[in-house]
């Protein structure tokens, strides 16, 4: 259908655009105008599509809720999707503009910190392409994720306005703002009846305006929404204020209410913060319940029969209190009793927890939510002691009962709220579904099992692959004679029968090299960068922290280091380690790594005995369209997490997808990963779940097994000592000697440099390198993101 467009009107259209918005014919027009009126074209053509729309034709909603939607960029993505991605380059070539140079002019949309939201992105993607009628929602944040500097060494965080850019995507839909309301005071009123009202008072008003984002599915069959929330005062100026010359004071209730949107995850070690982030989850799940609510009462007239049209699915828990808030709506806005409007929420709400690690699980203040949210403190209240009555018919009053309570040691806490009501509770991957059923939940699961299960995460295959690996998306489509693996991802299995086929192995590496080209060019602009293209490059790319065990790797080049000197003449492999991390504002020992990699990597690119052997990159400001460079090109994918600690992944996957070797350990998506590929086409290592278990409980002393390992110490006393910037790590050192080795990097030490070398021993045969290219990319199909969504829309959201 818009595939039909053709190239002039598409340049005709930005030339109107270019005239009616910038007042500048395209002869005299910036890279950036060009950009903003491009995506004003498409996102017309986008917005007319919507409006071409049956509105009734789906008779279930699905409202996919979390608090990240990490986008990237959107101009290729919606113009691919559309079908008229030629249409749009050629017609900015005809404008006398380079395409890629217009591309590159767009800002990530940093609406996310890593994984969550990216899996959000890739969602949104395939229920448009699979023709589910869905709305994501989340916070219009106006600085999103911070960008990353280096300096003196250092991570530095600066604001990343990405918004000002992205203005052409996103429409104000001032018709449907709503009210959220904070603090005050609730009085109860009882009628002769027996029946219960709340009288809310004194509270504070925040504007709720929504920000639509257009989301087309391939094929432009289906448009979908991203609904963000901007919050806004409805007084923008106290004018007698400003009329006394109090100027600053006049703004300070639009400061306020605008502060709730203004970045994403305020750090949160004071008061301060966490009631900032507590606004935050509030006005986000309040605005959008009330939109849901509204839109039923609209479409379907009858408030009972909501749950029959609407699954809301929180993903993490930051969305929770969606329940108690649609409790809310439906007591004291439409009158439903408690039993009445509880059968609704329990059958309208599923969870995804997205963390194995009980400190992570999110739990506020009592008295935080007390004064925040008074009315939605008390229906948590009775939602708290209705449960609790449930849980001790099992268990009596012990401490089964305790740990699983909604309020407790004067701490409100989410997970237990969503195991009280939501009628689904998935994990993101098979081993994380056990590890929910058998270990953080297992109290409920033995009394509400059927609730459980697992969904494994998947990925946009046609962005992670076709899009950003043209060369590959090529050679996929000659040898299956098609491009059907677009909608059906299960086809690139086909490839595995080429895997010994020479001018297929001559084909892949001749796209891989391709891909280190162009990342190359990334690197240099991105960075000064000069890298060496010959070198297999070895990559390890997420969120920085401690349990995906960057330090680990360090440990490992560092020793590679110091064997290059110890003999000079050695056979190995060249390598070039690229990592790609930002670590959270206040995680200090997280930015503590990232200073030695910097640190390593400055003195490893300056060591003469490592030229054009070993090399260290670490990519500033990663991000997506940095990730969207590096993972074409990637030959080894290191996925080192500690066994049991990572929920699923999905940067494991779009690495093997692109056919990226990895060395890994049986954690989250691994597992899948290695049943699909096995042990001549992945590379394992390290201890199991259960064997760290058993390990720490016969007392684990992680200083006597560094000690006992040459290697090990020798690494730890290079650590302590310094590289040639003088900067001692010696206080990471004693963290994982000393602090117990929380995530058994010396454990894990010896099996990890064991199997690096294994892996370097196959792969340094270009002809194994190409088979094993050819075999990730063949077992890949299995963690799109279409198989992801087809298993929540049957087993999950029953549409």
């Amino acid at each position: 259908m818009t595939g039909q467009i053709s190239r002039d009107e598409v340049r005709s259209a930005i030339e109107d655009k270019l005239c009616a918005n910038f007042s500048v014919e395209s002869k005299n027009a910036t890279n950036e105008q060009i950009f903003q009126a491009t995506a004003i074209v498409i996102r017309e053509i986008m917005s007319r599509f919507l409006a071409a729309e049956n509105p009734t034709h789906a008779v279930k909603e699905v409202h996919y809720m979390s608090m990240e939607f990490l986008m990237g960029r959107s101009l290729m993505k919606n113009a691919y999707n559309l079908g008229i991605s030629e249409a749009v380059i050629g017609a900015l070539e005809d404008l006398g503009h380079n395409a890629s140079d217009i591309f590159e002019e767009e800002p990530d949309a940093g609406l996310g910190n890593g994984g969550l939201g990216r899996l959000a992105a890739c969602y949104m993607d395939s229920m448009a392409t699979m023709g589910m009628e869905a709305t994501g929602y989340s916070i219009c944040y106006e600085l999103g994720i911070f960008k990353q500097k280096f300096a003196d060494g250092r991570q530095t965080e600066i604001a990343d306005n990405w918004r000002s850019a992205a203005e052409s995507w996103l429409i104000p839909r001032h018709e449907d703002e709503v009210e959220v309301r904070f603090g005050g005071q609730v009085s109860p009123h009882w009628d002769n009846y027996g029946h219960y009202t709340a009288e809310y008072t004194g509270y504070t008003s925040v504007i709720a305006l929504p920000r639509d984002m257009l989301i087309a599915g391939y094929g432009g069959n289906e448009i979908n929404t991203l609904r963000l929330w901007d919050a806004k005062s409805p007084n923008s100026l106290d004018m007698f204020l400003f009329s006394e010359g109090a100027y600053v004071k006049s703004l300070e209730q639009r400061t306020m209410a605008e502060v709730i949107t203004k970045v994403l995850y305020p750090a949160d070690e004071h008061i301060e913060g966490k009631e900032l982030r507590l606004k935050q989850q509030y006005f986000f799940v309040s605005a959008s319940a009330q939109d849901i609510v509204r839109k039923h009462i609209k479409k379907w007239g009858d408030i009972r029969n909501f749950a029959e049209h609407h699954v809301i699915q929180i993903n993490d828990t930051h969305p929770t209190l969606i329940i108690p808030e649609l409790m809310r709506l439906f007591m004291d806005d439409y009158n439903l009793g408690w039993d009445e409007a509880w059968s609704i929420v329990r059958k309208s709400v599923a969870y995804t927890n997205h963390t194995v690690m009980s400190e992570a699980l999110e739990h506020w203040p009592q008295s935080l939510m007390q004064k925040l949210l008074p009315r939605v403190w008390e229906i948590i209240c009775e939602i708290n002691k209705r449960w609790c009555d449930y849980l001790m018919m099992f268990f009596g009053q012990g401490e089964k009962t305790g740990r699983n309570l909604i309020i407790h040691d004067g701490q409100v806490y989410m997970a237990n709220m969503c195991l009280a009501a939501c009628y689904r509770v998935n994990g993101v991957s098979r081993l994380h579904g056990d590890i929910l059923k058998n270990d953080l939940f297992r109290d409920v699961c033995e009394i509400r099992g059927e609730r459980f299960t697992h969904v494994t995460n998947g990925i946009d295959h046609r962005r992670w692959l076709a899009q950003i690996n043209p060369g590959l998306h090529s050679l996929v489509c000659d040898l299956n004679g098609n491009d059907d693996y677009l909608t059906k991802p299960e086809l690139l299995g086909n490839l595995a029968s080429y895997a010994d086929d020479s001018a297929v192995r001559e084909r892949i590496l001749s796209v891989k090299y391709d891909n280190k080209l162009r990342f190359a060019r990334f690197a240099k602009r991105n960075d000064g960068f000069t890298l060496n293209t010959d070198a297999i490059m070895d990559v390890q790319i997420k969120r920085l922290h401690e349990y995906k065990r960057q330090l680990l790797c360090a440990m490992s080049i560092a020793s590679l280091q110091m064997q290059l000197h110890d003999d000079p003449g050695m056979d190995f492999v060249p390598r070039t380690f690229v990592f790609g991390a930002k670590a959270a504002a206040g995680y200090k020992t997280a930015k503590r790594i990232i200073e030695l990699l910097l640190s390593m990597a400055d003195d490893i690119n300056n060591d003469p005995v490592c030229k054009d052997r070993l090399q260290v990159y670490f990519v500033e400001n990663y991000r997506v369209s940095a990730a969207e460079a590096i993972v074409p090109a990637a030959q080894v994918s290191e996925q080192i997490s500690t066994a049991g600690k990572e929920a699923s992944g999905t940067g494991c996957m779009k690495l093997m997808m692109n056919g990226a070797v990895t060395i890994g350990t049986l954690d989250g998506a691994n597992v899948e990963m290695y049943e699909q590929l096995g042990d001549s086409n992945m590379f394992l290592f390290g201890l199991h779940t259960d064997e760290i278990a058993s390990l720490r409980a016969n007392g684990y002393d992680p200083n006597a097994a560094a000690n006992s390992d040459w290697e090990i110490k020798r690494v730890f006393d290079r650590f302590s000592q310094g590289f040639r910037d003088g900067k001692s790590y010696s206080d990471l050192v004693s963290g994982l000697i000393y602090g117990g080795d929380q995530y058994m990097l010396v454990a894990d030490y010896r099996a990890y440099a064991d199997c690096q070398r294994r892996l370097y021993g196959r792969i340094r045969d270009n002809g194994e390198l190409a088979r094993l290219n050819i075999m990730n990319t063949a077992r890949s199909g299995i963690f799109a993101a279409d198989r992801a969504i087809g298993e929540y829309a049957k087993n999950i959201w029953m549409l």
